[in-house]
């Protein structure tokens, strides 16, 4: 691996010259080159049973495309993009990117008056500064392996998003990513930060178009979730086939906060998803919902990780995969119980249906336990869909191909059901109806 790393298509140079032209501030310009420098030394991440040493997580344009006009209207955006935010051009709450660039947004302005704060992550680097400076990389780590380090180096996107203390916001915030640049590479960066006692879901869509070809996905959320607040955190990732993704979402609750993780998880292309959860403060809590379907000869790795540390927490995590063609997909989850989080309660399941008998998928559940006056269970399996449900629905008439689609379709329910913005939740259904057909 470290051949591999001493072969970066850039070095200082390029990466100083890109921050410039950026007109980034010099604290952020610092952390790119700490971000190239530990490329060059870490190793690549080591998922379990997936080998990624010739995956192409370096070899892509990380510049933005052409700089474009900021979208006055919905209706200008590309078609895909409206479907997801609605097509009445009255779409608020709203951030949309186009091959890195932000195209449009909207906030609206009874929240803009409460201190919120929503935009690309550019424009919160020279507007906001001080505030992204307390954010970012503090729940992530730069130096966690060479992707995490790769990522602080590329940075060419993302989204900023703030919550004052006591602020409620009761209409979702949504943020929507297209690539269709050849050989193009996303590196976003999320930042959701929820102050004591305030509300907010957000929900982030990516998507790419088939003109990108071979390109790459490097993407980092960072969740803070305050003390008593409350964050719901929808997503659904759905790059084209030539696209390699790495993806890494974190969070820290604090005292009595709560985190919902909903993510849809459709990619085309191999994947490595590392998902985290920190539940720091007592009474802290998170439930983590995920879905993914894995078909041709895409491989794809998935970690989730939910450590208790304060006293009295509460965590949920339900996993389904669903794997067809020759795919193989390994779904790793980790719950982790430290000395001291007494009368933690953390409870996971991992469902994986097979629908071809090339197809693999691996189920791995795991239960670290450092304290006594604790809950943790676990469960796990791995099968074909249930002949007697499929028997039911073909005697009513329905053929075996539609009838196994209905079931893939009801198993992965849980999931879609979550996502509280129509047109994404719209998006979620079809994809897994396209996928599964």
């Amino acid at each position: 691996m470290s051949t591999q790393l001493q072969t970066l298509p850039f070095g200082t140079d390029d990466i100083a010259r890109f921050s410039a032209e950026r007109n980034e501030p010099e604290w952020f310009a610092a952390i790119r080159l700490k971000g190239l420098e530990l490329a060059e030394k870490l190793p690549l991440p080591k998922p379990e049973k997936t080998r990624i040493d010739d995956w192409n997580f370096t070899d892509f344009n990380y510049h933005c495309g052409p700089e474009e006009n900021q979208t006055a209207l919905v209706h200008d955006l590309p078609a895909s993009v409206r479907r997801l935010i609605g097509e009445d051009g009255k779409a608020e709450n709203i951030l949309v990117h186009k091959n890195g660039r932000s195209v449009y947004s909207s906030l609206a302005q009874n929240l803009k008056d409460k201190g919120v704060i929503f935009t690309d992550l550019a424009t919160a680097i020279k507007e906001h500064g001080e505030l992204v400076k307390r954010y970012y990389f503090k729940t992530a780590e730069i130096n966690k392996h060479k992707l995490t380090a790769l990522h602080a180096a590329l940075v060419n996107g993302g989204a900023f998003l703030y919550i004052p203390k006591n602020v409620v916001v009761e209409k979702p915030v949504q943020a929507v990513y297209f690539q269709d640049i050849p050989s193009s590479g996303l590196v976003a960066h999320t930042i959701v930060a929820a102050e004591a006692g305030s509300a907010v879901t957000y929900v982030e869509n990516y998507l790419s178009d088939d003109s990108v070809g071979n390109g790459a996905a490097n993407l980092i959320g960072e969740v803070t979730v305050g003390d008593n607040a409350h964050v719901s955190f929808g997503a659904v990732d759905h790059f084209s086939a030539g696209v390699v993704t790495y993806v890494g979402r974190r969070a820290e609750v604090k005292k009595d906060g709560s985190l919902q993780w909903a993510l849809g998880q459709i990619n085309d292309g191999n994947t490595v998803s590392e998902n985290s959860t920190n539940l720091e403060g007592d009474g802290a809590s998170a439930d983590t919902k995920a879905v993914s379907i894995g078909s041709g000869t895409q491989k794809q790795n998935f970690d989730n990780y939910i450590r208790h540390v304060g006293k009295a927490t509460v965590s949920r995590l339900l996993v389904r995969g669903v794997q067809k063609d020759a795919s193989n997909s390994i779904f790793n989850a980790r719950t982790k119980i430290e000395h001291g989080a007494s009368q933690a309660d953390g409870e996971q399941t991992q469902r994986v249906l097979m629908l071809s008998d090339q197809a693999r998928g691996d189920a791995n559940p795991i239960l670290l336990i450092d304290e006594y006056d604790v809950i943790a269970g676990h469960a796990a399996s791995v099968g074909r869909v249930d002949p007697e449900q499929l028997y039911y629905l073909m005697s009513r008439g329905i053929s075996k191909e539609a009838a196994e689609k209905l079931i893939v379709e009801g198993f992965l329910e849980p999931v879609v059901n979550l996502l509280p913005v129509e047109g994404v939740k719209r998006q979620l259904a079809e994809l897994i109806e396209r996928k599964v057909g």
